[in-house]
């Protein structure tokens, strides 16, 4: 796998930001860029290929474009598409394949060195466990940097918490799809993508349960043990990232958002949203009114 290694001992050079929307098909343009890119998925799938590699970007997923590299829309998108990017630079950044998944777990999960680590590691391409809070530094950062704030480091630092989040996220990731599962051990990889996927259509707890054959609260107690929180509060947690994301980068009602993200009783959303964020929704939208949208 295709990693990146950045030494954050100081933050990377953060250049430009934005979201992406269109209304209509489109196709990405053949370029090179002199800086690296990180696309983080929203709506639809991105059709793009870096180097004849061909890649489909889809919600909730990260591809990094790398600086002196040929990329190119390889087939137009649909209407709809809508994906973050961001332009960062560093000189402490290196690329190769001789690290793989192990090593990386190993060095991440030794808690007598991890005070030392200065270096991260993250994949070209993956797909973060809790897109959520990759979601929520993204819109920070975008509405930080339409702030007109005095000193650019706060985008720096921002755009390199994004980066070690990512690098969190891969970190789980991986320690999950390489665990030793006997057949009578639940797959959470397959569960949480699962659910991740499906968390807007209103699904329970038993109707995870029922997908995958488990008793529910077999499950709920495995759940629990195994990452520290409940399945309903993950699928909370799922359906509260995207209603920030749609109070932010639409102006949809508070009634359509509640039903955007699974929940019909908009008094009920409205409350765990404030149990969550300790905030109403409304406030929430308030607070990044500055975030930038790029359309075309």
């Amino acid at each position: 796998m295709d990693f990146l290694k950045i030494n954050i001992q100081e933050p990377v050079n953060y250049i430009s930001g934005g979201r992406f929307e269109t209304d209509q098909k489109w196709k990405h343009k053949r370029r090179v860029i002199d800086s690296y890119e990180m696309i983080i998925g929203v709506n639809d799938i991105l059709y793009i290929e870096q180097d004849n590699v061909q890649y489909q970007v889809k919600p909730g997923e990260v591809l990094f474009i790398y600086p002196d590299s040929i990329h190119s829309g390889y087939q137009f998108c649909n209407k709809n598409l809508s994906f973050y990017w961001f332009h960062f630079v560093s000189d402490y950044i290196s690329t190769g394949k001789e690290i793989n998944d192990t090593t990386i777990i190993q060095i991440r999960t030794s808690p007598e060195t991890s005070h030392l680590i200065k270096d991260i590691y993250i994949p070209k391409y993956g797909s973060p466990i809790a897109i959520q809070r990759l979601n929520i530094l993204a819109n920070q950062l975008l509405d930080v940097d339409n702030s007109n704030y005095y000193t650019r480091m706060s985008m720096n630092y921002l755009m390199t918490s994004l980066l070690i989040e990512f690098s969190e996220q891969s970190f789980v990731h991986s320690s999950i799809e390489n665990s030793t599962l006997s057949n009578n051990d639940i797959n959470l990889n397959q569960i949480l993508e699962w659910t991740r996927i499906n968390a807007f259509e209103g699904i329970s707890v038993s109707d995870i349960a029922d997908r995958f054959t488990y008793n529910k609260d077999y499950l709920s107690r495995y759940f629990k043990q195994h990452t520290g929180k409940t399945l309903q509060s993950y699928i909370h947690a799922l359906r509260i990232s995207k209603a920030k994301d749609l109070l932010v980068g639409t102006r949809l009602n508070i009634k359509t958002i509640s039903e955007r993200v699974g929940i019909e009783d908009e008094k009920y959303f409205m409350r765990l949203f404030k149990k969550y964020e300790k905030i109403t929704p409304t406030e929430y939208r308030k607070a990044f009114v500055r975030t930038h949208l790029n359309r075309k």
